[in-house]
């Protein structure tokens, strides 16, 4: 396992992998109870890792109560990131979901008791919630951290242009910074590429990506049964639903086959390599619900894509990136004078 900073403008100390809780639990189907939450947590130890991410809505909660447990007598040793808007159970209320600063205190008070520590390390705004405005955001981040409940913040799920907002305002009045973002990220799910991977990189925001299997897709099981996350889920999965997915899914099989190597394994060592090329660093989250998962993960550490392949894997993938940087990228030779190759290119990408 290597490690990292997370991002470019902090200290904070982190695997080249997270682990993410979010089955941790059995409120919801397809849980992992604790015996087997133990396990994976303790072999992701051994190999290395020291990034878990979690959040309050997890499993109805269930996920952080288990951490709290298992992290007891060994939390220092861990990164450790927890989420908040949705709030805990079906119907919470009101004034128990959002990203206002009522319910960030609540959230992290809560939190902290049932992950048994006295702070966070990496607290999540979750999702944008679509009324708290961001200056609110920022000013309860920068509460809660004055009062060291937590050591940094990052915004998950939220666009460009409002996490840009919130990085200058933050800079502007020497609040407590932003420092992350969290998104999906994937062969088959690339569009952060247009706007929230460029915008990570110019501000040297760090990164975790989520769902680096699209969901299960990308181990081609589904082509084959419907088990997994598409039947006992429903949601936060992709299907073949367009031809670019089943190129991509053709593509990694083909790897696989080539290599010898497992298709998930193709598939999460192809954005490890994605995230080594980053001009910021770049986290892949993964989401182990059993012990042999977590050992798959762990193998495509160690998993090398040649250059054809990692390439392939890149072209058939890559998404357009749309209005305006097409009309940017084909008007740069007569904005850089006529031969875009008399420029080089800044190892930090231009804000």
């Amino acid at each position: 396992m290597q490690y990292t900073t997370f991002g470019r403008t902090t200290g904070l100390r982190v695997s080249e992998v997270a682990l993410g809780a979010g089955t941790f639990g059995t409120t919801v189907a397809a849980g992992t109870d604790r015996d087997e939450a133990r396990r994976i947590l303790d072999r992701f130890a051994d190999a290395g890792g020291t990034f878990i991410d979690t959040a309050e809505s997890y499993q109805g909660s269930e996920s952080e109560e288990i951490l709290g447990e298992l992290l007891t007598g060994r939390r220092h040793h861990f990164t450790l990131a927890t989420k908040f808007t949705y709030g805990v159970g079906v119907d919470p209320g009101v004034l128990a979901v959002g990203n206002s600063r009522q319910n960030m205190r609540r959230a992290v008070e809560d939190s902290l008791k049932r992950l048994r520590t006295d702070h966070i390390d990496l607290l999540w705004v979750h999702m944008p919630d679509t009324v708290t405005p961001m200056d609110e955001i920022v000013r309860g981040l920068d509460d809660l951290t004055r009062r060291g409940l937590i050591l940094h913040a990052g915004l998950s799920n939220f666009p460009a242009w409002r996490t840009s907002r919130a990085v200058t305002l933050a800079e502007l009045r020497g609040q407590a910074p932003v420092i992350g973002v969290q998104f999906e990220y994937s062969l088959v799910e690339r569009t952060a590429d247009r706007e929230i991977l460029p915008m990570a990189e110019a501000l040297g925001l760090g990164g975790a990506l989520w769902s680096p299997l699209g969901g299960g897709l990308l181990t081609g099981k589904y082509r084959t049964s419907s088990e997994g996350r598409l039947s006992d889920w429903g949601r936060i999965v992709h299907t073949e639903d367009t031809h670019r997915k089943t190129a991509v899914v053709d593509r990694v099989l083909a790897v696989a086959k080539e290599t010898g190597v497992p298709a998930a394994q193709v598939a999460v060592a192809w954005v490890r390599e994605f995230a080594s090329r980053a001009a910021t660093p770049l986290v892949p989250v993964i989401g182990p619900r059993t012990l042999p998962q977590l050992e798959d993960y762990l193998a495509a550490l160690d998993v090398q894509l040649d250059a054809a392949h990692y390439e392939g894997l890149d072209e058939v993938s890559s998404v357009s990136l749309g209005q305006p940087h097409d009309v940017a990228a084909a008007s740069l030779p007569r904005l850089l004078g006529g031969d875009a190759s008399h420029f080089r290119a800044p190892t930090v990408p231009v804000a």
